[in-house]
């Protein structure tokens, strides 16, 4: 979807990590949107506040979509948050 592409990324901020939080666009498709829409990525709602209303309610609204379809990661039924995998593996 991005590879060999040029991209512009837009965000806000930063976690507590130092990552960016934010959206990659490849000319005017937002790529991080489609990943949600086809199932292939999570919608992060612990940082949603830093999104655009706008955002927010679309992003939301693509993963319940890949959900209702079972596509991507929503065919497992044991589908594990990234968060939650690194947490328990904290744990360990």
């Amino acid at each position: 979807m991005v590879m060999g592409r040029d991209v512009r990324v837009e965000y806000q901020g930063r976690d507590r990590y130092g990552r960016i939080v934010g959206k990659v666009l490849v000319e005017e498709m937002d790529a991080c949107l489609a990943q949600v829409h086809s199932g292939m990525a999570w919608h992060y709602k612990k940082y949603q506040a830093a999104q655009s209303p706008t955002d927010r309610t679309t992003y939301a609204a693509e993963e319940d979509g890949a959900r209702g379809r079972r596509e991507g990661l929503w065919s497992d039924p044991y589908a594990e948050p990234p968060w939650d995998f690194r947490r328990r593996q904290k744990g360990l």
